[in-house]
């Protein structure tokens, strides 16, 4: 069965050249991504590739960190230019192992990142945009960011959403870090889930019904506090004194946890049986798709890309809801004709 890995990532040559450059001290996910050979090493990636048949192919896709934390407005459009140019340059030699890209955005030189938003859809004819969870700190329901959905929006292509958070956000009030990666292990899925929920009642989706954002890594938390984010968050303002967000509640159309069901969501879950059924269970299956996150593996080889095929393979669901989340809805919310 035809298999698109839809979120894993790359370092085209001539951005990581210009990293390199402008950021080749950076720390945390700096150091990280810079141990990691198949995200600049073709020949490996090809090798990796090939243990899955010519039927598994992947859109390319930057790995952390965002380029604003790489640099400052004057060098981010330079970079995402490179990435984005080096995406499709790939794309363009490679049509049968990547049949598409998802550009990255400047997103500390807002003029810049609209721009390459257009040119990189328009003239490299990118699927999709790659932004993070916040800008900076900065969270995406900000006036600032409207020209993101709303472009996208016009487009009718998804923007995909990577979780950014560093050992610079303590866990404590009391601590100046974050302790044990901390700031990644559980730090990442709260961010997706915070910016989640920051959109639902900043009413995203009732401006945009059919905007599609793709969070990575199966909707962050969402899934396994269903609870919470059903009946809980029906009693929004209950648990609040200084403002009054019954008002809020009454604004929107749906209920909260109808708005989240409406993110579509990617089966990267570090081979995560449980985590997988549970986000199956709840996401609509048209808003699942498949993703292993590589190259970011705990030990050399595609353990990810291995066993999230393991996963789906044994999951007891009908072949058309397989071949969905294999392909189909890639397909579908990519345009990848």
């Amino acid at each position: 069965m035809k298999k698109i890995d839809a979120f894993n990532h790359i370092f085209p040559k001539g951005f990581y050249e210009k990293m390199m450059e402008v950021a080749g001290g950076l720390k945390d996910m700096g150091k990280r991504v810079r141990g990691v050979p198949m995200l600049v090493d073709l020949d490996e990636r090809f090798r990796v590739m090939d243990r899955f048949g010519p039927d598994y192919v992947q859109i390319l896709s930057l790995a952390s960190p965002p380029l604003e934390v790489m640099a400052g407005p004057n060098a981010t459009p330079e970079l995402a230019r490179r990435a984005n140019d080096g995406m499709a340059e790939l794309c363009r030699k490679y049509p049968t192992r990547f049949p598409g890209f998802i550009a990255s955005l400047p997103m500390n030189s807002l003029d810049a990142a609209w721009a390459e938003m257009h040119r990189s859809i328009k003239e490299l004819k990118a699927r999709a945009v790659q932004v993070f969870t916040n800008v900076n700190g900065k969270p995406l329901d900000l006036p600032e960011f409207v020209p993101l959905f709303e472009g996208m929006a016009t487009y009718d292509l998804p923007i995909f959403v990577h979780p950014a958070r560093g050992a610079n956000f303590p866990d404590y009030q009391t601590e100046k870090k974050s302790k044990y990666e901390i700031w990644w292990t559980f730090g990442w899925p709260y961010e997706t889930s915070a910016m989640m929920a920051h959109l639902v009642f900043a009413g995203v989706f009732d401006r945009w019904p059919n905007l599609k954002i793709v969070t990575h890594h199966m909707g962050g938390m969402a899934p396994y506090f269903e609870g919470r984010v059903g009946p809980g968050w029906d009693q929004l303002g209950s648990r609040t004194s200084d403002e009054d967000y019954t008002v809020l509640l009454k604004k929107l159309k749906k209920r909260p946890v109808d708005y989240f069901r409406m993110f579509y969501a990617d089966t990267a879950v570090f081979g995560s049986t449980a985590a997988t059924k549970c986000g199956l269970d709840f996401f609509p299956i048209d808003r699942v798709l498949f993703a292993s996150d590589a190259p970011f593996d705990p030990e050399k080889g595609p353990m990810y890309i291995r066993e999230t095929i393991k996963i789906l393979d044994g999951l007891d669901i009908p072949e058309e809801n397989r071949a969905a989340i294999y392909h189909g809805n890639a397909e579908r919310v990519m345009r990848l004709d």
